[in-house]
């Protein structure tokens, strides 16, 4: 790294701690406290935790410094303390807590501007902002799954659904893709890469049609006012889910009096608008409406290709600058999803639109070990979730740009419906 470089992250860190407080900031004691449920955590622990992996990783393990909690193993380790007990836990009180985020954080950004700061050091303070990355985005999906507001965050508007950014015409139908070996997976040069993402492997993509853009909500309105959630053909393994939940229509959506769909929009009721991506459906909804539409998902590796045509390979289809809003809506800029008909400087060379940002896209692959895994130092990140979950690609409207790439894999079981996930498909070979 440059000290340029060195200079940014030790700036990510900082910003990525902001970021965690700024999200809980307007929130109640109770409220931090929230609800048990299986999806989420409560919001002082989750805070807590996030800085103690940061702490843990970067400053006593790479650099040798004593804890700054002496008791933050026995209530902070995620790995040692079920789900549950989390709720009966004796905390430090929330101004310690936000006070621990913020000293982790700027004590990690002096330890990677240290003249004898180490690649190890340097290695793991990225890792763990993007690991800050990724619970910023799960307390998005607990203030959604609460009914909480819309946070305030420094530098963004209070709109409570933004529709950005420069729209360009609607992005319909196919493109074609003329399929080939290509490389998937992270290469030992990039800067940055998850142990799932470990090694690059050639993989055969045969010749494929892929929507241009994600299913819309007035899309997906159209499968439910069909009857497609009574529509046992298209459910394949999904109808015990479906048996059990008693799901009728996506998660966070609801009948108005005057029969209109209005959808949940964090604390707030909208009316559904048509041409937004469907969001918050499970992967299970999202293969039966493609079986329904006479589609299907794409794998993980028609994914990757359709983002990587464009040589030679880098993390966007636009190259390697992070996403610029007219590009991809990502890092909280819209406060919502935007249309499928946004971001069009984002598109790939072929024209496949909002690849990165918006909506994570459910892909009908696995998540399964690459044929030259290697695992990370973390070794609860990925191997144990092998064979048990599915892979979504590209990010969402509440994702960092710098923590999406090319290469990133995703991965939840089939239920999940807080994530901001939506699909795109393509036609049946």
């Amino acid at each position: 790294m440059t000290a340029l470089e060195n200079d940014v992250l030790a700036g990510w860190a900082v910003d990525a701690a902001n970021r965690v407080v700024e999200l809980v900031d307007d929130l109640t004691d109770e409220q931090m406290i929230g609800p048990l449920l299986p999806t989420v955590n409560p919001l002082i622990w989750e805070i807590g935790h996030i800085a103690w992996f940061q702490e843990i990783f970067v400053l006593r393990r790479a650099c040798g410094h004593e804890p700054i909690l002496p008791f933050a193993d026995a209530i902070y380790d995620s790995g040692a303390i079920p789900h549950d007990t989390r709720w009966r836990l004796i905390l430090p009180s929330r101004e310690e807590t936000v006070s621990y985020v913020r000293t982790v954080a700027e004590r990690v950004a002096d330890a990677v501007l240290t003249r004898d700061a180490t690649d190890v050091a340097r290695h793991f303070a990225r890792y763990t902002v993007h690991h800050h990355d990724t619970h910023t985005e799960a307390l998005t999906y607990t203030l959604q799954t609460l009914g909480l507001p819309l946070p305030k965050l420094a530098g963004l508007t209070d709109s409570a659904v933004a529709t950005p950014i420069e729209q360009a015409e609607v992005a319909h139908g196919d493109v074609q893709l003329g399929g080939g070996t290509f490389v998937q997976g992270a290469l030992l040069a990039d800067p940055f890469a998850y142990d799932n993402e470990k090694w690059a492997h050639p993989v055969r993509v045969e010749p494929f049609a892929m929507a241009r853009s994600a299913v819309t909500q007035a899309e997906f309105a159209e499968f439910v006012e069909a009857g497609g959630y009574r529509t046992p053909s298209v459910w394949s393994d999904g109808g015990a889910w479906l048996t059990e939940t008693g799901a009728a229509h996506p998660l966070y959506w609801r009948r108005a009096a005057d029969g209109r769909w209005q959808r949940r929009h964090f604390d707030r009721w909208v009316d559904l608008e048509p041409d937004l991506p469907v969001s918050n459906v499970c992967w299970w909804e999202a293969d039966a409406f493609a079986r329904w539409a006479g589609r299907r998902l794409p794998s993980e590796s028609e994914w990757e290709f359709a983002a990587t045509t464009k040589q030679p390979r880098t993390a966007y289809p636009w190259g390697r600058a992070l996403p610029e809003p007219d590009q991809a809506a990502t890092d909280w800029r819209s406060r919502g999803p935007v249309p499928v008909s946004a971001c069009a400087a984002g598109d790939t060379p072929e024209g496949v639109r909002q690849l990165f940002g918006n909506v994570w896209e459910w892909t009908a692959s696995d998540f399964l070990g690459y044929p030259n895994f290697e695992r990370d130092a973390y070794h609860e990140n990925s191997e144990q979730f092998f064979g048990a979950r599915k892979v979504l690609r590209g990010g969402s409207w509440a994702t960092r740009g710098r923590y999406l790439r090319s290469t990133l894999r995703n991965y939840f079981i089939p239920e999940r419906r807080d994530v901001f996930a939506g699909f795109r498909t393509c036609a049946l070979r």
